[in-house]
């Protein structure tokens, strides 16, 4: 009878969620050559290719699409038994900082989750911006933290949930003139895009003209509509009709949605939340509003 190993299918989960065999072996405390072991023995007990190793091609074949749904079911109901049968369970306590976005998403199910199957962990959420949060990790002020990082500044020990694109948006009712100060829709000071437009990049030719200041994406995409300056948002809160300025501006960083444990905050029961928030991964499929 042909058996799916639990090791095999953490590996394919890892590899879609964090984009690579190089990252899912870094998640996963392996070497690559164990993970890719681990996807060809699967590969051969199936009889298909699971990954397309051509270049330029989907990561995945369709076959390997298919049983990263069943594997996900699996694993859950894998960890679901081990923690109800656990004679030790986990207890104590979890700081954990989260962005406002991902309170208002799917993420809040997600802990919903984790204080079911944990009933003696204590979870104490606050909600900052995302370089409050780095900042507050740092500090040991928190054990771990949800947030936004520009890609290129992942930590290695950072667990990716999503990637996503940055953009300057403006309505289609708002002329930009360039001779002209541009009206700008700006995050307040602790933001890291706010920072970046400001201070990290060459500014327009007669630079910007800080029209209104406002910590909310809801806020934020409002003022957009009403045509009141141009801002930068990620590809998840861009909204039909939105026009995405290509010229004139320099195209911002990558960003990453990154769950991210404190220095020397590791334990075992910051690790089962970062598993368990990192393995739910249709939480991100929610249109969330809130801070960055």
């Amino acid at each position: 009878m042909t058996k799916l190993e639990i090791g095999a299918l953490q590996a394919l989960c890892a590899i879609h969620d964090q984009g690579g065999v190089s990252r899912a072996a870094a998640v996963l405390m392996l070497s690559q050559s164990a993970i890719s072991h681990k996807i060809k023995r699967l590969e051969d007990t199936l009889g298909c290719a699971l990954l397309d190793r051509r270049p330029g091609h989907s990561r995945f074949t369709q076959e390997g699409d298919k049983l990263l749904t069943y594997a996900r079911r699996i694993l859950a109901l894998h960890d679901e038994a081990l923690h109800a049968l656990s004679t030790e369970p986990l207890r104590g306590r979890i700081r954990l900082g989260v962005t406002e976005d991902m309170t208002s998403s799917g993420v809040s199910r997600v802990l919903g989750r984790f204080t079911r199957l944990y009933p003696a962990v204590s979870v104490q959420i606050s909600v900052a911006q995302s370089r409050v949060i780095a900042q507050r990790l740092n500090c040991g002020e928190l054990d771990a933290g949800v947030f936004q990082v520009f890609a290129n500044d992942r930590q290695t020990d950072d667990v990716t949930l999503i990637e996503d694109s940055l953009h300057w948006v403006k309505s289609p009712d708002l002329a930009i003139d360039l001779a002209r100060p541009i009206p700008l829709l700006a995050f307040d000071e602790d933001c890291f895009y706010r920072d970046w437009a400001l201070h990290h990049v060459p500014q327009p030719k007669a630079g910007f003209r800080i029209v209104m200041e406002c910590a909310s994406i809801a806020g934020m995409t409002s003022a957009v509509r009403a045509g009141l300056g141009v801002t930068l948002l990620n590809g998840r809160h861009i909204e039909a009709g939105f026009d995405v300025l290509n010229d004139h501006f320099l195209p911002p960083p990558a960003i990453a949605f990154v769950i991210r444990a404190g220095p020397k905050m590791l334990n075992a029961t910051v690790k089962a939340l970062i598993k368990i928030v990192a393995d739910e991964r249709d939480w991100h499929s929610d249109n969330g509003v809130g801070k960055v």
